[in-house]
């Protein structure tokens, strides 16, 4: 899998869950339904759906810089027929650089970031079953966000309950 490759962008990235997973607000919003390990499942009907949309979240603290905090999501989209992973990332970041995802020590690759909210920087990607299977199978997913071009802040991600969590996603 090419370094460009883990994110594939599409229309269904945008479809219906920008109220549960809106930036900075991801961490707050919806009502925690169940905890899968280190992730939370997390519900809530956004305005004029007529079901309710769940989530995994996890909010993550990059240890040594309590200033970059990363809100990771993972949710079907409205439709059913998309998985999607969105990273939620703190402003004053390099957006070019794009955001770095490794599972264990594999390094998966980057992905672009497709918009920045007064809150933080959003990245969104459709998950193939290959990431998908690397993240349950994984022990760990480390995200790379970049302050310069050679400074990547490596921020460990613990995949403890995922994938029983992301089998219980409606």
């Amino acid at each position: 899998m090419g370094v460009s490759r883990w994110i594939q962008y599409g229309a269904a990235a945008f479809l219906g869950v920008s109220a549960l997973a809106a930036a900075g607000g991801a961490s707050a919003q919806g009502m925690v339904k169940n905890t899968y390990g280190d992730w939370q499942m997390r519900c809530e009907t956004p305005a004029g759906a007529a079901a309710e949309q769940c989530a995994l979240v996890q909010n993550v603290v990059a240890e040594d810089r309590p200033n970059v905090t990363l809100v990771i999501i993972v949710l079907k989209t409205a439709d059913g027929k998309s998985r999607l992973l969105r990273v939620v990332a703190p402003l004053g970041i390099l957006l070019p650089s794009g955001l770095g995802l490794k599972i264990d020590q594999t390094d998966i690759g980057r992905a672009g970031f497709v918009r920045c909210l007064a809150t933080g920087c959003v990245a969104e990607v459709v998950m193939e079953d290959n990431l998908i299977n690397q993240m349950k199978s994984g022990q760990s997913a480390t995200f790379i966000v970049f302050q310069t071009p050679e400074e990547g802040i490596g921020i460990p991600v613990s995949l403890n309950g995922f994938a029983t969590g992301f089998d219980a996603l409606p």
